[in-house]
């Protein structure tokens, strides 16, 4: 009569199922709770002006230029300063659509040269419609409330 050891038999194993779960729930949680907002990227204090809010009917193409003359389009960032390299991004983001409203958005204590470089980009490109953006006055907004 042969008589078998069962603990060779047993081999110890690792259910990764439980753990899996449970990264897929957190990831799902963190997707869910970030904010995607490109406001918040940058912080920038945008020049007064009394001229009313218009309403745009498409999706405006997005030119930021913060405090420092850093130059984001949309949601990338071109890599240097120069008009080259801002061009490229622009053109990346844009595709051939040049009929396409710009909306230029700088910070109020950006150096006036990186303004002009980025209508110069856009200009060249062939963008037309420019709009800059900017914040109701301090006097305008509290007569308002």
């Amino acid at each position: 009569m042969r008589i078998r050891d069962r603990r060779a038999e047993d081999v110890p194993e690792i259910n990764l199922v439980p753990l899996i779960d449970v990264i897929l729930v957190l990831i799902i949680f963190f997707v869910i709770t970030t904010t995607f907002d490109a406001r918040s990227v940058l912080k920038l204090e945008l020049p007064r002006a009394n001229a009313d809010q218009t309403e745009q009917q498409t999706k405006s193409l997005s030119v930021l230029v913060n405090a420092d003359g850093r130059y984001f389009v949309d949601d990338h960032e071109a890599l240097r300063t120069d008009v080259e390299s801002l061009k490229r991004t622009i053109a990346e983001v844009a595709g051939d659509d040049r009929e396409r409203p710009v909306l230029l958005r700088a910070d109020a204590r950006t150096p006036h040269q990186a303004v002009v470089t980025a209508m110069d980009a856009l200009g060249q490109l062939g963008f037309r419609q420019i709009s800059i953006a900017t914040a109701p006055e301090a006097s305008a907004a509290a007569g308002a409330q």
